[in-house]
């Protein structure tokens, strides 16, 4: 595709060289750069992508794209306002514009997002949309499954991704779109016919710094990029109006609305509901009439992503009956509520939730279930957060029976340090601090240990747990991995629970 091309789709943009040259790749690593490539300079936290364009230009570039001043002998240079956007929409472009001519649903919130997608993939399924799914856990379709180093892929990537899925057969897309992505520009090539707010509580404030900060990278999805156009007039919000944040989405968004609520007055809201541990049962009350199903995730927070995927539904004008069929059709998702299989009457669950907000819903929904102890086991990544540690930790410990701080991702942070800031929001509840050996006697009393292995601390949790007791393994989920230092190790909860589980026999 010639450069000049792909510059047709910014608004505006300077050019000091040859627009007409052929560009044939896209790279904004200059480590990656292959020969006719368009290198973007991009603007990151630790380096200028400015200083790497001279590795760029002798791995092969032919242009260079910046939003600041960027000579350099022998390439077309191009400067633009925003750099990132400009990747985003060349990025769509270069690809064929792969999100024109399907429906999209674009997901964001800070919990209830992975559910939510496998929710809507399943209603796609059941009116003949084969949709690709990319999210936190991998990019998907069919038997192609990529795996998901970010909830949302750098723009070239994203929009790379996209055309091989959709080149393979896939007919709608849903996606989790993470606040970074959205402060980044990453989605903004994306043609969304479907913006989705689950909720936002406290997360990344590493990164965002402030609340009122992570909220408008949110807010983005649902103004810049919902604004009805002449390739996707019908577009539609569904938001949350129980999370306080939800009404504000609602009124700026740019497209009409479809709310959902538990506990006020809503387009879509719940009539009558049953929790037990076999999953929810429940009668939605929505625009187009009543739909009765029955699900099996567990607790208050899933019927939320249960509401929300009705709404999803809606908004792209499925049935009532394939809604309904979608979400019952659906069975499990991988490191959210995932069991783990025991033979003495132990309930062992592995959950992803690794923020103070989805920590408590998951185990408020274990309290309203469980028929005896629930133990929990947690810990909190490095190089993350520390604001949420205690709060964390405090939660878990009011929560559980016995709270088990440990190593999470504790990257490059001190593994102690961190144990330290979780233990510090446990220790004015005044309760029983178990050391390792004191565990292994049983447990007599409500507590908490601080175990730092987590391989051992799920061996010692488990050999102290009962039949009838709850197991709840929180903050990894799905991941396979875990990263000490700056070194990835394998390493999975769920296998990690079932090695356990087998010591106890």
């Amino acid at each position: 595709m010639k450069l000049a091309q792909l510059l047709e789709c910014l608004a505006a943009s300077e050019v000091s060289g040859d627009a007409g040259i052929e560009i044939k790749s896209l790279c904004y690593d200059s480590r990656k750069v292959a020969p006719g490539a368009l290198f973007f300079a991009l603007r990151g936290v630790k380096s200028d992508g400015t200083e790497f364009v001279e590795a760029a230009v002798k791995g092969g570039a032919v242009a260079i794209v910046a939003d600041r001043p960027c000579a350099c002998a022998g390439v077309t240079v191009v400067t633009v306002p925003d750099a990132r956007l400009a990747m985003s929409l060349m990025a769509a472009a270069f690809y064929g514009t792969p999100t024109r001519g399907i429906p999209v649903v674009g997901i964001t919130g800070t919990n209830g997002k992975t559910t939510t997608t496998y929710l809507v993939e399943g209603i796609m399924e059941k009116v003949g949309v084969p949709a690709a799914v990319l999210g936190t856990i991998s990019y998907r379709f069919a038997a192609t499954d990529i795996p998901a180093p970010n909830t949302t892929p750098e723009s070239v990537d994203l929009q790379r991704i996209l055309r091989e899925l959709v080149d393979l057969g896939a007919r709608g897309a849903v996606m989790e779109v993470s606040s970074h992505s959205l402060e980044q520009r990453r989605a903004d090539g994306c043609l969304f016919d479907v913006a989705l707010f689950t909720n936002l509580t406290r997360d990344h404030l590493d990164y965002h710094l402030d609340m009122e900060s992570y909220f408008n990278s949110k807010l983005r999805l649902f103004t810049d990029l919902l604004t009805p156009s002449s390739e996707k007039p019908l577009r539609r919000a569904v938001v949350n109006l129980d999370d306080p944040f939800g009404p504000r989405i609602a009124e700026q968004a740019s497209a009409p609305v479809l709310t959902y609520s538990l506990t006020g007055k809503a387009d879509i809201s719940v009539a009558e509901t049953e929790f037990s541990v076999d999953g929810i049962r429940c009668r939605i009350e929505t625009p187009v009439g009543e739909i009765s199903l029955a699900s099996e995730l567990l607790g208050r927070f899933n019927l939320y992503n249960i509401l929300a995927a009705v709404g999803a539904g809606l908004a792209l004008g499925y049935s009532k009956e394939a809604i309904r069929a979608g979400i019952e059709g659906h069975k499990r998702v991988p490191g959210r509520l995932e069991r783990v299989e025991s033979e003495e009457g132990i309930t062992v669950l592995v959950d992803y939730a690794h923020t103070g907000d989805a920590l408590e819903n998951v185990l408020a929904t274990i309290s309203e279930l469980k028929t005896d102890r629930i133990i929990t086991i947690f810990g909190c990544g490095g190089d993350r957060d520390k604001g949420k540690r205690p709060v964390m930790g405090e939660i878990a410990a009011r929560y559980s029976d016995l709270a088990v701080i440990t190593s999470d991702n504790p990257r490059t942070e001190d593994p102690q340090a961190i144990l330290e800031d979780v233990r510090a929001g446990i220790l004015p509840l005044g309760l029983r601090e178990y050391s390792l050996e004191e565990l292994a006697a049983g447990l007599h009393e409500k507590g908490f240990a601080t175990i730092e292995s987590r391989r051992a601390a799920i061996r010692a949790a488990l050999l102290a747990a009962r039949p009838g007791d709850i197991v709840l393994l929180a903050g990894k989920g799905h991941e396979d991995y875990q990263i000490v230092g700056t070194e990835k190790f394998h390493f999975d909860d769920r296998e990690e629970a079932a090695a356990a589980l087998k010591l106890r026999g």
